[in-house]
């Protein structure tokens, strides 16, 4: 998937070989480019939230690796105090910070007033759930990950027929690569949609 073009300056995040494993589509392209210009933000500090399993992490990791910041994950379990100090310090040291969450703040229900104050000026960056294109490219790569290779019309029978969620990608691939090696059968349309079937990940009449 091409994403040079999709990149406006200031590019002040030069991509290395870990950006290569976030795959970039339309759920996801508002939050990588909100990383790539991070010199525009108005604190140095940002909130990541999405559905997990959808990259979050890795976003943010190849983030604060680049730039020299620092990571929460599971911000809204993590201790208030820590968070308002890894705050404070991160405007001072202007080495960002990223905290991870599954919402944005208001859902946390924070009690501490000052950092509740500093999360409401902090800007929010979300990955949303897959569209059609990107589910399938994350299928494609988590196939090649185990060097295999799924046929086109098995990948568009998967997209169409599965619940599309960044959970299910991960459930699909491992499903139909256990009952490939136990049938010994060969990644066709036919051996995907009994490995679906299988699974529970479709029903009977998927067939």
């Amino acid at each position: 998937m091409r994403i040079s073009d999709q990149i406006a300056l200031p590019l002040d995040w030069p991509q290395g070989c870990d950006d290569e494993r976030f795959i970039v589509g339309d759920a996801n392209r508002e939050a990588y480019d909100h990383f790539r210009r991070w010199s525009t933000w108005p604190v140095r500090s940002t909130i990541l939230v999405g559905p997990r399993r959808s990259g979050r992490s890795l976003l943010a990791r190849a983030f604060v690796a680049r730039v020299g910041g620092r990571l929460f994950d599971q911000a809204e379990r993590q201790d208030e105090e820590l968070l308002f100090h890894a705050w404070n310090e991160a405007q001072e040291s202007k080495r960002p910070l990223v905290l991870v969450a599954d919402q944005p703040p208001p859902a946390w229900g924070i009690l501490l007033p000052d950092l509740r104050t500093r999360l409401a000026i902090t800007p929010v960056a979300t990955i949303y759930p897959p569209d059609d294109e990107l589910f399938a490219a994350l299928i494609q790569r988590l196939f090649a990950d185990r060097g295999l290779y799924m046929p086109a019309d098995a990948l568009r029978y998967v997209v169409t027929r599965v619940t599309r969620t960044y959970l299910t990608a991960e459930r699909v691939v491992e499903a139909i690569d256990r009952f490939a090696i136990a049938e010994r059968a060969r990644l066709t349309l036919p051996t995907v949609r009994r490995a679906l079937v299988a699974a529970g990940l479709i029903g009977e009449e998927g067939e």
